[in-house]
């Protein structure tokens, strides 16, 4: 298996286009620190709005982390726990998933939770240009 990296311009970060075959990384994040380390962390953050209640979401949980995506990590937020980010990202439903890379926002994923839409998805979100985080 060959591994391509490739580097931005800022310092530290560089960019691994090779899917995994978990994810190694999960975060849990809130509304104090959210900002903060998603501005900070290089590489791609899919990240993830769910609830206690929510079947959907916990079947999210469970699958996400042990599916190739070409992510470094998982980046989950507690949406009845949080609710500036809830409003600041405008989530509708749950689960909600977006994408972080470099501390660059890219915006709203939409995809079934299987391994092949989601990485079509993601090619899709990360060939935009990217946005300021909300």
């Amino acid at each position: 298996m060959t591994k391509k990296t490739t580097h931005d311009d800022r310092p530290g970060c560089c960019h691994n286009d090779i899917s995994l075959p978990s994810v190694a990384t999960q975060l849990e994040l809130t509304d104090f620190d959210a900002d903060q380390r998603l501005l900070g962390l290089c590489g791609t953050s899919l990240v993830i709005f769910t609830s206690q209640g929510c079947s959907a979401c916990r079947y999210a949980r469970q699958q996400l982390a042990h599916m190739a995506l070409p992510i470094e990590r998982l980046a989950w937020i507690d949406a009845g726990e949080n609710f500036g980010l809830v409003q600041r990202y405008e989530v509708s439903r749950l689960p909600a998933l977006f994408v972080v890379r470099d501390g660059h926002f890219f915006g709203a994923l939409h995809a079934r939770l299987l391994a092949a839409d989601l990485q079509q998805a993601l090619a899709e979100v990360l060939a935009r240009a990217p946005e300021d985080l909300p």
